[in-house]
């Protein structure tokens, strides 16, 4: 029988209902973001493991590769990834499934990249390329296993607090991940 960690989480989900009114930072000179038409199930897991590795991402490593594959072909869902200097420095994921609500499914920075100054200015990258569609909202979760200015990014980018759940995780220890002790429970 496969170890388990148990794990317990705080997550916070917040909503947008109207895009900003604020104009967006530009990302700096060598840097870009490309929409991964046709992500490779390789190169997703590279970009997802990679992200979240410091901050319990696990659900997708769980997933068998003919169920991500088939999500990943899925047309409601969209892969976005940073590029600084022609190397892969984060990415986002929307899933506007829930059309007219379109969800950030996944955010964030690859490690190299954290403290660049680039985690604001993607983040209302991917708010601002959302709300070109039109939306009737935006929305979005990060819990207390994600980066620690994840949360302060959001609000600040207008997403607004709806609810809080604590949440326990099962979390395979076969997965490798380092799970920080303020996480663990008994």
């Amino acid at each position: 029988m496969e170890e388990i960690v148990k794990v317990g989480v705080t997550v916070t989900f917040l909503r947008m209902n109207a895009a900003p009114l604020d104009e967006a930072p530009v990302l700096p000179e060598g840097v870009e973001v490309a929409h991964a038409r046709h992500c490779s199930l390789a190169f997703y897991r590279y970009l997802y493991n990679t992200v979240g590795a410091d901050y319990v991402w696990w659900l997708r490593r769980t997933l068998p590769d003919v169920s991500l594959e088939r999500l990943l072909r899925n047309s409601s869902i969209g892969v976005y990834v940073l590029y600084k200097d022609g190397e892969p420095a984060g990415f986002y994921e929307i899933d506007s499934g829930r059309w007219p609500v379109v969800n950030l499914s996944y955010f964030g920075l690859m490690p190299h990249a954290i403290g660049s100054g680039l985690g604001y200015a993607f983040l209302r990258h991917a708010v601002d390329f959302v709300w070109r569609a039109r939306p009737l909202g935006m929305t979005v979760n990060t819990c207390t296993a994600d980066h620690p200015r994840a949360l302060p990014a959001y609000k600040r980018a207008g997403f607004r607090v709806m609810r809080e759940d604590y949440e326990h995780w099962d979390i395979p220890t076969s997965l490798g991940l380092k799970i920080p002790k303020r996480l663990i429970r008994d």
